[in-house]
């Protein structure tokens, strides 16, 4: 990421919280559906980077394009970021898109809810190769990846959660859907002031010990926690967690490696 994309990002969440606005879902969806438009068009998308155009001028064009299809936020914030600096386009459109899913994650109302719900349709992927294939095959079209999104999570996930989802099948960017899935749930959790706890155990954790790991992991980090939890039997017992770049390792394969480093040295 380059120093303009960091600035643009630092300038385009503030904007995002300035009293007055409305972070509506609709506001939200406003803004990844602008994202994508915005991407498939290569004209726009080089106008819109031009580090030689003035900034109002961007913000012109993209009210011209855009006014009347948006709600008076998304306007507002589509143009804060069409106004910054990128580096190129490609951090332009991860720019809008994390924008839309800071706002869609401020219309929830459970805390934590859309990023645990992403990492359980992530899990649901992982472990279905043909569902994986049918939601990131280049074959397949854009319609049929929002029919199975749609099939599968309408009715039994939050409305944030199914706009997000939608979203990303729509533009992939040449991310995995696995990636993609665990990339929103992170934007989303730092949002809601959240850090996300990656748990890997042997087997499925009861629901009490991942309760009690997550009372004793909040006191510790000071701050909310989203539970991702992984099981990965060659770990063979024990658990392991981490949080941002710090790493808890208490599993017994990591131990018996320690062990036999020991014992060799």
């Amino acid at each position: 990421m380059g120093s303009a994309t960091r600035e643009a990002l630092v300038s385009t969440r503030a904007v995002l919280s300035r009293p007055g606005g409305t972070n509506d879902l609709a506001t939200g969806v406003n803004l990844l559906n602008s994202g994508r438009v915005i991407g498939h068009t290569s004209q726009l998308r080089s106008a819109l980077v031009d580090p030689s155009a003035d900034a109002a001028a961007k913000a012109t064009l993209v009210s011209a394009i855009f006014s009347g299809a948006m709600t008076p936020t998304a306007l507002e914030l589509l143009q804060a970021a069409s106004a910054a600096r990128w580096s190129n386009h490609t951090d332009l459109l991860a720019g809008i898109e994390d924008l839309g899913l800071r706002v869609i994650e401020s219309s929830a109302t459970v805390p934590g809810q859309v990023a645990e719900e992403l990492f359980a349709f992530g899990k649901t992927v992982s472990s279905n190769g043909e569902l994986e294939l049918a939601l990131a095959s280049k074959l397949g079209t854009t319609a049929a990846k929002v029919s199975v999104v749609d099939a599968l999570l309408a009715g039994k996930v939050s409305e944030q959660t199914l706009a997000i989802v939608r979203h990303l099948v729509q533009q992939p960017r040449g991310r995995r859907i696995g990636e993609l899935l665990r990339y929103a749930a992170s934007i989303v959790a730092d949002q809601s002031d959240s850090s996300i706890a990656t748990i890997t155990s042997a087997a499925a954790l009861a629901p009490e010990q991942v309760d009690r790991l997550r009372a004793s992991l909040t006191v510790r980090y000071g701050r909310r926690l989203t539970i991702n939890e992984v099981v990965d039997p060659e770990i063979v017992g024990g658990v392991r967690v981490q949080i941002g770049d710090d790493v808890i390792d208490g599993s017994i394969a990591t131990r018996l490696k320690d062990l036999r480093i020991q014992l060799a040295g």
